[in-house]
């Protein structure tokens, strides 16, 4: 089931429904791009906010299919994730509505590295949605 874009869609779409979750923020740290993106793509008018963080898999959308999401998107990465944080970023910087937080000194899991700077930026943007 979790082994094609459609099936990992699915699978979020089924546990966000278990779950009885209405227009949750989705937070994407890294190998979940895998599920959160084709969400994304398919149901981002369902959710009230996306946060990536330096997730994989961005580069299997276009920047046509980036372009046509309206959900309120921070991208957020450590400036010392030198791999997957500039990739994601190329990608995501098609997305309409978003903005960019940068953490200082942090690393891939910058929420690690981090945390103080992390939930700030976090909240900060949590805070704007409606």
């Amino acid at each position: 089931m979790a082994l094609t874009a459609q099936g990992r869609r699915a699978f979020l779409d089924r546990v966000l429904q278990e779950l009885g979750m209405q227009r949750p923020v989705l937070i994407s740290p890294s190998m979940s791009g895998r599920f959160a993106l084709p969400f994304l793509l398919a149901h981002g008018d369902r959710l009230a906010g996306f946060v990536p963080i330096a997730p994989v898999g961005t580069k299997d959308f276009t920047a046509e299919q980036y372009r046509t999401i309206q959900t309120p998107t921070l991208i957020l990465y450590g400036d010392r994730d030198t791999g997957l944080a500039p990739q994601a970023l190329q990608n995501l910087q098609h997305l309409p509505k978003h903005r960019v937080a940068v953490l200082s000194g942090a690393g891939h899991a910058c929420y690690l590295d981090k945390p103080e700077d992390f939930h700030r930026a976090l909240l900060g943007f949590l805070r704007q949605l409606k």
